[in-house]
């Protein structure tokens, strides 16, 4: 079963992914990060189908796709 992984310090709350997601999964936080932005979170990971659409768009690669066992990276800093 594909997963999402998003990383609170690196998202800015831009909603892009939340735009993207085909299965309407992601959607914004009500709480703040330290830097002072909403992120984004899975609200519904069974219904993931690891398109891995959120992370082509997040422009701060704060999001990661896992799919049985596999671990994709789309960003190497």
């Amino acid at each position: 079963m594909p997963g999402i992984t998003i990383d609170k310090n690196y998202c800015k709350g831009c909603e892009l992914c939340v735009k993207a997601c085909p299965q309407q999964i992601i959607s914004m936080s009500k709480e703040i990060t330290k830097r002072g932005y909403f992120y984004a979170m899975v609200h519904d990971p069974s219904r993931c189908i690891g398109c891995r659409l959120c992370a082509i768009t997040c422009p701060d690669a704060a999001i990661e796709v896992h799919s049985h066992g596999t671990r994709y990276v789309l960003f190497e800093y």
